[in-house]
C-alpha cells in the first residue's frame, strides 16, 4: 500500500521509509514561521525554558514577519515589534522582514513601504513566505498561526502550532507530531469561470461542517484545482483549518514547479501521492454544480449560495487577506468593478507589499487595477493583515459598529473584524465585488456576463 503526500513528507523528515495515521514521529522542520501577535510569547517561553543565552537552532530556518499590528499608534502592537526586533538581532535571525518605517509619533505611514527595496518589511506572512521562496515542494514549515496551512497548496507539510511547540522548535528544530489520516477532495470537470477557490473550500466546509476534518489532513485534487493558479490554491490550503483539519495540501505540478523555482534557488525533493495511497475518505464533487457560495455570520460553516441571500443588505465590502488580498483576487474583483461605482463603503487591502506594487503593474482592460479601485470609489490600504483580526481601534477597515460586511477573509467568528455584533459573510473576491456594487448580496453572474473567462495569474 502506497502512502498520501502528507505521509510522504512526515517520513522523510522522521528519517523513516514508511508512515502510518496515527504514528507519532519526532519530524525536523526546515521552516518555522512567527510574527507579531504570537512571536513575542514564543520568544518568552523560549527564554524561559531554553535560557536567555540560549541559541536558535539554525537562525536561517527561523522565519519572523511582522504583519498583523502594524498600521496603528497601539503602544502595545508597537512593543511587540521591539521585542522581535531585539530578538532576531542578538539570535542573528537572517530572516526577520522589520517594519522599520513604524513610527511611533506618526502611524500613519504613508510610502516608502510600499517600495521592497526600501523596507525589508512585506506583510501577511502566508503570502509573503511563498513569494519570498520560503515554501517548497515536499519540506516541513511549521508556524504560530492556524492558517499556516496555506502552504500546502505547494505541495509540503505545513501546519499551524502554538507557543509552546514553536519554542520548543526554535531550540531543537524538531517537533513530536501524530500522522494525520488523509481525506481527499476532488473537483470534476472545468473551473467555472464565476467561481474562484474560496467558492470551493467554502462549499467543502459547508459539507464537511466546522468539525469535519479535525486532525485530518485535507487533500485536494481534480480537473478543477489543476486549473487554478498557486494565489487561489493557497486560499483552499488556507481555509483547511476552518474544518478542522490539521494541514491541507495540493500535489505539486509543473505550475508549482514554475512558481518555486522562479523564486528559490534552493534545493527541495517534491513528492506526491501515490496511486494506491490508503484515504479515510474520498469526496468527488462536479464543480460545474457548485454555485457562488457564502459563510453566513457567524461560522465558516454556515453555507448558503449567494443567490439565496440575495435579499441581504450590505453596509461594507472587504476585499483582502491572505484569502482575498492577492494579486489574482484582485484581478478578479477589478474586472466586476472597471468601469462602475460602488454603491457602499468598500476596502482594498493588499496582502503584501508585493501585491500593492501589482496594483500599479497588472492591467484590465487596459487600465491598473489600482486606477479601477481608485475610480470605483475603493478606500486602498496599505498592505497587511489589517482588519482581517479585528485589531486596535485605528485599525484600517476595522469594523467599530455593529454592521453587516461581505468580507474575503477566512473567518466571521463573532468581533473578528472588530465589533462583536458584525456579522461577516465570507464571499469570494468575484462575490465581494458584485456585493459591492449593487449593496446587497449578489451572484457575480448577476452583474457580470461571464462569457469571457476572468483574469487568472499562475504565479
Amino acid at each position: 500500500m502506497g502512502m498520501t503526500i502528507t505521509e510522504k513528507i512526515l517520513a522523510a523528515h522522521a528519517g523513516e521509509t514508511k508512515v502510518t495515521p496515527g504514528e507519532s514521529v519526532w519530524v525536523n522542520a526546515d521552516v518555522l514561521m512567527t510574527h507579531d501577535v504570537c512571536g513575542p510569547g514564543t520568544i518568552g517561553i523560549f527564554d524561559q525554558q531554553f535560557g536567555c543565552d540560549a541559541k536558535v537552532f539554525d537562525p536561517e530556518k527561523i522565519v519572523i514577519i511582522p504583519d498583523h499590528y502594524i498600521f496603528t499608534s497601539d503602544a502595545k502592537a508597537h512593543r511587540n515589534i521591539d521585542i522581535l526586533r531585539d530578538f532576531a538581532k542578538r539570535q542573528g535571525i537572517v530572516n526577520y522582514y522589520d517594519p522599520d518605517f513604524m513610527d511611533t509619533t506618526d502611524p500613519g505611514v504613508p510610502a516608502p513601504y510600499a517600495d521592497p527595496a526600501k523596507t525589508s518589511y512585506r506583510g501577511v506572512c502566508h503570502v509573503a513566505l511563498p513569494q519570498n521562496g520560503f515554501t517548497r515542494p515536499g519540506e516541513v514549515l511549521l508556524g504560530t498561526d492556524s492558517h499556516t496551512c496555506t502552504h500546502g497548496a505547494l505541495g509540503l507539510f505545513a501546519t499551524g502550532i502554538g507557543n509552546t511547540d514553536a519554542a520548543f522548535v526554535m531550540g531543537t528544530g524538531k517537533l513530536w507530531l501524530k500522522v494525520p489520516p488523509s481525506m481527499k477532495f476532488v473537483f470534476n470537470g472545468p473551473m467555472p469561470p464565476w467561481l474562484m477557490g474560496k467558492d470551493l473550500i467554502l462549499h467543502v466546509i459547508g459539507e464537511i461542517t466546522t468539525d469535519g476534518a479535525t486532525y485530518r489532513a485535507m487533500e485536494f485534487a481534480g480537473e478543477a484545482i489543476d486549473a487554478l493558479g498557486i494565489e487561489e490554491r493557497m486560499t483552499i490550503c488556507n481555509m483547511a483549518i476552518e474544518a478542522g483539519g490539521k494541514n491541507g495540501v495540493i500535489n505539486p505540478d509543473d505550475v508549482t514547479m514554475d512558481y518555486v523555482r522562479a523564486r528559490t534557488s534552493k534545493p527541495f525533493r517534491p513528492v506526491c501521492s501515490d496511486t494506491d495511497a490508503k484515504y479515510l475518505s474520498v469526496t468527488e464533487f462536479d464543480a460545474a454544480k457548485i454555485e457562488p457560495t457564502i459563510a453566513q455570520p457567524h461560522s465558516p460553516d454556515n453555507r448558503a449560495t449567494a443567490r439565496e441571500l440575495s435579499d441581504v443588505k450590505l453596509d461594507r465590502a472587504y476585499i483582502g487577506s491572505c484569502t482575498g488580498g492577492k494579486t489574482t483576487d484582485f484581478i478578479a474583483a477589478a474586472t466586476l468593478l472597471d468601469g462602475k461605482r460602488v454603491a457602499i463603503e468598500t476596502f482594498i487591502v493588499p496582502a503584501t507589499t508585493q501585491v500593492d506594487a501589482d496594483l500599479d503593474r497588472c492591467k484590465v482592460n487596459g487600465k491598473t487595477l489600482r486606477e479601477i479601485f481608485t475610480s470605483a470609489g475603493c478606500e486602498i490600504g496599505p498592505a497587511g493583515c489589517a482588519a482581517c483580526l479585528g485589531g486596535p481601534a485605528d485599525t484600517f477597515g476595522r469594523a467599530n459598529e455593529p454592521m453587516r460586511i461581505i468580507s474575503t477573509t477566512n473567518r466571521n467568528f463573532p468581533g473578528r473584524m472588530g465589533h462583536k455584533e458584525a456579522g461577516v459573510f465570507l464571499a469570494s473576491p468575484l462575490t465581494a465585488a458584485a456585493g459591492a456594487l449593487t449593496g446587497h448580496i449578489t451572484d457575480p453572474r448577476d452583474v457580470m456576463d461571464f462569457d469571457t473567462p476572468i483574469g487568472r495569474t499562475t504565479n
